[in-house]
């Protein structure tokens, strides 16, 4: 009973095992503890103390992705892995030893000062925290690999690539590979569409029809059935006890391009039923059933292909390498000069004169300063001007903001801005204003009611207009960057995207930044 409105249920079988499974448990824990050799545990403590403390950075990182809702999908595949290593660990009769002192292995030894010095490299220089994370889990692998056996270590290799595919890779693979991918693919639907008489349809039409049908906030490509399908070849390699061999790379590089010929068969099925034949409604529905369908062949034709391989083999302990007590004080000594090594990459504010606007008087603007904190966020990645103002076009108002830079790194995409102060992304859908004007139209509001707002946005340069992140990140290839301008448009209530005066508004804008970038 607690505070006599609850009472405790218990179920009468598994309630005593698991009590008496912990109790044998400490009791074991009790008796080993007597024979351990207290100084090597104090070192191997140190070691690990040592270590986090050189790659603490990184722990605030993961604190963020792995609490935000917008990776729900990598915190849910994260719990399904744990589970997994949680299952195979007791499979495997696995038992730490902490008074145990590491052996020297030229691999292990490698990861752990070579993932290190690489992340001193990426955070004084890069500062790519998904890069960084990524280091930090191969070097820790490599740290554990001192204490572990080699046959056990070679094997534990998939777990770590696992937790490593947690990581979000598939929302940076779709920002900079899904863009040259959908090129490609919309490119090659176009071309068979040509060879069977159908010259109607181009590569933008296909870009904009596929990604009107998804109703997602970056366009597929592939790139998300890719990463869940890495990690479910990762995960089945692992079950199967399959090895890390000659084969597996064959399977990968055939693995590859099978999820690429299903998201082309999928786009190719969608562009005839919805353009060709004017099925935009059956086109919708077939949408996620294609790409369900072709995923689950795919994988299922790489779990047929690992089994043909053979298991890997358990070998006998190599008993003639000894542990070195000395290489728990190198290490110790590696860590602290790699920890008074350390440095983040330095931040930069703003770089040159903040612009200064120039705005049509039918165009009412008033400035709208932004919080210190909030405009050092926007300029810490190198902006070189960030302004916001509060319009009145017509019947439209609401407020904008104009973040200039040279590097990709300064801008970003307004839906994770409108999802941090609360507001729920409802669609994110390209609109074209002219044939080369495309802007993103985003609904917001409660889930499943009625949006309480509506933003717009686009990336504009000299030359060019987009809406798509990934095409902005893509230009920054150039020998000669340029600068781009971010527009995002919030607007005070719900409007329609062909409003006559929200469609003034977007080719005023635009020309006043086409003015002031030439």
């Amino acid at each position: 009973m607690l505070h006599g409105r609850y009472t405790a249920v218990t179920h009468p079988y598994i309630f005593p095992t698991t009590m008496d499974t912990m109790t044998n448990l400490v009791s074991a824990l009790s008796v080993q503890a007597r024979t351990w050799r207290w100084p090597q545990v104090g070192l191997n403590l140190l070691i690990l103390t040592l270590w986090l403390w050189l790659y603490l950075p990184i722990f605030s990182y993961l604190h963020i992705i792995f609490r935000r809702e917008d990776f729900r999908l990598n915190q849910i595949v994260l719990v399904a892995v744990l589970a997994l290593i949680g299952l195979q660990m007791r499979r495997g009769d696995v038992r730490p030893q902490p008074d145990a002192a590491p052996v020297l292995r030229r691999l292990p030894l490698a990861l752990v000062l070579g993932g290190s010095v690489a992340y001193l490299l990426v955070e004084r220089f890069l500062d790519v925290n998904t890069l960084a994370a990524s280091l930090f889990a191969f070097a820790s692998y490599g740290l554990l690999g001192l204490w572990l056996s080699p046959e056990r270590w070679r094997k534990g290799l998939p777990v770590v690539l696992l937790l490593i595919g947690v990581l979000p890779f598939g929302e940076h693979l779709q920002t900079f590979v899904g863009y040259p991918m959908r090129i490609l693919t919309a490119e090659l639907v176009r071309q068979g569409l040509t060879a069977v008489g159908v010259h109607s349809i181009g590569v933008d039409t296909i870009l904009i029809f596929e990604n009107g049908v998804s109703q997602v906030d970056l366009p597929c490509s592939g790139i998300k059935s890719l990463w869940t399908g890495m990690l479910f070849l990762l995960a089945a390699t692992w079950v199967e006890a399959r090895p890390l061999n000659r084969r597996w790379f064959l399977v990968l590089l055939l693995f590859i391009p099978l999820l690429f010929i299903a998201n082309f068969a999928r786009v190719a099925i969608l562009v005839v039923v919805g353009q060709v034949m004017g099925w935009a409604l059956l086109a919708e529905m077939l949408h996620v059933p294609l790409r369900v369908l072709g995923f689950v062949v795919v994988c299922g034709t790489a779990v047929l292909l690992l089994r043909l391989g053979n298991r890997e083999t358990e070998r006998s302990p190599n008993l003639s390498i000894s542990p070195s007590p000395n290489l728990s004080f190198i290490l110790i000594a590696a860590i602290l000069i790699m920890i008074l090594l350390y440095a983040p990459r330095p931040q930069t504010g703003v770089a040159g004169t903040p612009p200064t606007w120039e705005f049509p008087a039918a165009l009412h603007v008033e400035p709208l300063p932004l919080k210190p904190e909030e405009t050092e966020w926007l300029l810490i990645d190198g902006a070189s001007g960030v302004e916001r103002f509060s319009f009145q076009q017509g019947n439209v108002s609401g407020n904008m903001i104009l973040i200039t830079s040279k590097t990709w790194r300064a801008h970003h995409r307004p839906e994770r801005c409108f999802e941090v102060y609360g507001l729920t992304l409802e669609s994110s859908l390209p609109h074209l204003v002219t044939a080369d004007f495309p802007l993103r139209f985003v609904t917001l509001g409660p889930e499943k009611q009625r949006p309480l707002y509506t933003a717009a946005y686009w990336f504009q340069s000299a030359n060019r207009t987009t809406d798509d992140y990934g095409a902005r990140i893509w230009a920054d290839l150039a020998l000669e960057r340029e600068p781009w301008v971010l527009v995002s448009i919030l607007f005070d209530g719900p409007i329609n995207p062909h409003d006559d005066d929200a469609q003034q508004l977007y080719l005023t804008l635009h020309e006043a930044v086409d003015n002031y970038l030439k």
